[in-house]
């Protein structure tokens, strides 16, 4: 009985003496694993560099591109799709959207599209008029207004919240009220005002009044002036630092 109990206590400590033996060994081994080389990724040098992160203002669509004048002013969160021709002076506003997907949107000399303007264009035109879009020379488009296939001839005023609707024409020297919805088709004469859902004549321009729309395209014009300049290579922060230079008594 005696023998048996002290064979097993032998095997007992023997098993221990290898247990613990092996653990020792897995136990150097991992500390003196070596450690893996990090991978790193380089850039190929052909990879265009796009910007996925932010809105992209010109998107071109088939063969058509927008064109933008060189001294046009254009926002930087503004969208431009499609079958888009800006002309000389003219501005599109923070917001905006011109998509010409379906058919050409043209903005003429001088003329602006303000804050969050949507313009767009139909296939075709139900009164068989051209289903293009085109706002001619010194009009000014309020803002959260839309249009679609419509025609501006020049020296109109758009008041904001205004809708116009395919195939409606406004003539030149003509003023829509703030909030109006020009019909399909509808004909706004020269020298008018008209107002309302939907739009109806409320009384003939004065002479003043007709003198005074080209006035507004113009100062516009030259509010995004100010605007565009800051979108130059160095912007106007130069004239800051200068400013903050001479007041530190440092030579410019």
């Amino acid at each position: 009985m005696a023998t048996s109990i002290a064979r097993f206590s032998r095997r007992g400590v023997a098993s221990n003496l290898f247990r613990r033996y092996f653990a020792a060994e897995a136990a150097v081994a991992v500390k003196t694993e070596a450690p893996k080389p990090k991978l790193t990724v380089s850039p190929s040098p052909d990879r265009v560099n796009w910007d996925y992160r932010g809105q992209r203002q010109i998107i071109p669509l088939g063969q058509w591109l927008p064109k933008v004048a060189v001294d046009a002013y254009v926002a930087p969160n503004v969208v431009l799709a499609g079958q888009v021709t800006v002309w000389d002076g003219s501005s599109v506003w923070n917001g905006a959207v011109l998509r010409g997907d379906l058919n050409k949107i043209t903005l003429g000399f001088c003329s602006n599209v303000q804050e969050r303007c949507v313009v767009h264009a139909a296939w075709s035109s139900p009164t068989g008029l051209p289903a293009e879009t085109l706002i001619d020379r010194y009009v000014t488009v309020g803002a959260y207004s839309l249009l679609r296939s419509c025609t501006i001839e020049p020296e109109c005023i758009i008041g904001q919240h205004s809708i116009l609707m395919e195939g409606s024409l406004v003539e030149t020297r003509s003023i829509i009220e703030a909030g109006s919805v020009v019909p399909p088709g509808r004909r706004i004469p020269s020298g008018e005002l008209w107002g309302g859902n939907p739009a109806r004549f409320i009384r003939t321009l004065t002479n003043e009044e007709t003198l005074e729309i080209p006035k507004l395209a113009v100062a516009i014009n030259h509010l995004s002036g100010d605007y565009f300049s800051e979108f130059l290579p160095y912007s106007t922060v130069y004239l800051e630092v200068e400013k903050f230079k001479k007041s530190l008594g440092i030579t410019v």
